[in-house]
């Protein structure tokens, strides 16, 4: 008898998406907190390497592997943020500069070989999950998203309330 048990997903990716078209303002505010002022210069830095133009940084991010169908054996995550690069038609993932690092893992028999090799697989596991991101509509709802808080900033004068 073969039974085939199905637990779910191999590779796992997160993030948020921040179209790089729909940042209006570069400049950081006296009373942001040193991480956000960090991640505002990353986000001016992609915008000067890369433009505005078909690119998007991706932050909050977190790329797990799964190498058994238990969680507490054989799991490797590595966080990343960067910039993904889409074709001029914005409908396929075409390039992408992430600065990763392994957050966590749970496989005793990880070397650092392995790790690299991972690392370069989050790089093709991004394009991939970003072209699956595009083709559910996300990519156009989260355009819509920041456009819709850029309209009622404008409405209320630039006060969208603490901490946004």
């Amino acid at each position: 008898m073969t039974e085939k048990v199905e637990y779910g997903k191999w590779v796992e990716v997160n993030f948020d998406c921040l179209p790089l078209r729909c940042v209006s303002r570069l400049d950081i505010p006296l009373d942001a907190s040193p991480k956000l002022a960090e991640r505002m210069l990353r986000i001016k830095r992609a915008i000067d390497t890369h433009g505005t133009l078909n690119s998007y940084y991706l932050h909050h991010a977190d790329c797990t592997f799964h190498f058994t169908n238990n969680p507490n054996l054989g799991m490797v995550q590595f966080a990343f943020e960067g910039v993904v690069l889409t074709d001029e038609q914005d409908v396929r993932a075409r390039n992408c500069e992430l600065e990763i690092s392994l957050h966590r893992e749970t496989c005793s028999w990880l070397n650092q070989a392995i790790v690299d090799w991972l690392e370069d697989s989050v790089k093709y596991a991004v394009l991939t999950e970003f072209d699956r991101f595009i083709q559910a509509g996300d990519l156009t709802k989260a355009i819509e998203r920041i456009r819709q808080i850029e309209r009622e900033a404008e409405e209320s004068g630039g006060f969208m309330g603490m901490y946004l």
